[in-house]
């Protein structure tokens, strides 16, 4: 079990390297107020991602702090 384990994360990882080493060309995202910023697809898209991620996790503080004060027995 172990072994298919590392083998998935193995995958996975080589999966993400070999996307990140396809997509260096450079892009340019335009923001309001004629702002912009030039960065590789990868570091655009890894952004994109943490910036979901982090909004996700900000979504559901206040139901995890409802839970969290539902079941204190205090």
């Amino acid at each position: 079990m172990r072994l298919l384990t590392w083998l998935l994360r193995a995958f996975i990882f080589f999966t993400l390297f070999a996307f990140a080493l396809n997509n260096q060309q450079g892009v340019s995202v335009r923001w309001f107020f004629g702002l912009d910023w030039q960065a590789p697809l990868v570091i655009v898209v890894l952004v994109a991602f943490g910036l979901g991620c982090a909004v996700g996790v900000l979504a559901m503080v206040p139901a995890w702090w409802r839970q969290r004060r539902t079941q204190d027995p205090a």
